[in-house]
């Protein structure tokens, strides 16, 4: 599959071995993207970001985790694909920051497929891109194909345990991103004395403040409280 971005959507579901390892799949959702006209795509289930295929759609997704705000936080109808295909146009009013932040990152367009692992939606895929404009009939369509074969990547590559592996988010992993996040949460709960959503809703805006990752700033927390 290296160096193969011309290739079809189609093409490239049929070429996606079950034993593929973390770097292979990276390709393969990096063509898949291309394949569908978009710079990026990443995965969310829940509130965990699970896969990621460059550091543009990581960022956006901490962004819309960040501010409480984005298209990926607004599916209800589980069969339509949310497309927001000129961002400063369409966000800026309903979310001046995250359409600031969106547009600093040179995103002008988004669109947000559900995932589903068997008849449950479980979360999100979301595609973002330099240019804006619609998808055409055929990408939204093949944009399904993407997220269900990508959902069952990811329940093939789940974390078994706590292993090391269930924290910093890599490129191409079936990696739980946020488990640093949720540890320096409950640090902070602790440290401070406030529930957790107090500690979150902390954390986000030190986040935000500083301009740094949400991982980056959680893992500062949790550094400073090991002994020295």
């Amino acid at each position: 599959m290296r160096g193969d971005m011309g290739a079809t959507v189609r093409g490239l579901l049929d070429s996606l071995s079950p034993t593929a390892d973390e770097e292979e799949r990276r390709e393969w959702a990096v063509a898949c993207a291309h394949a569908l006209g978009l710079g990026g795509i990443a995965v969310s289930l829940g509130r965990e970001l699970v896969w990621f295929s460059d550091s543009t759609s990581a960022r956006l997704e901490d962004m819309q985790f960040v501010l409480g705000q984005g298209p990926g936080l607004l599916i209800e109808d589980e069969t339509e694909v949310r497309q927001v295909p000129d961002v400063g146009r369409l966000l800026a009013r309903q979310w001046p920051q995250f359409a600031a932040e969106a547009e600093e990152l040179g995103i002008a367009a988004l669109f947000v497929w559900p995932v589903h692992i068997g008849a449950v939606r479980t979360g999100t895929m979301t595609g973002y891109r330099r240019t804006p404009g619609p998808l055409t009939r055929q990408q939204l369509t093949e944009g399904w194909l993407v997220a269900d074969a990508l959902a069952e990547q990811v329940l093939q590559n789940w974390p078994s345990t706590s292993a090391a592996r269930n924290g910093r988010g890599h490129t191409g992993m079936v990696d739980l991103h946020r488990a640093e996040v949720h540890q320096a949460t409950g640090v902070l709960s602790a440290r401070l004395g406030v529930s957790l959503a107090e500690a979150l809703d902390r954390l986000r805006s030190q986040a935000y403040t500083s301009g740094r990752t949400l991982t980056d700033t959680a893992r500062d927390i949790i550094q400073r409280e090991l002994p020295r």
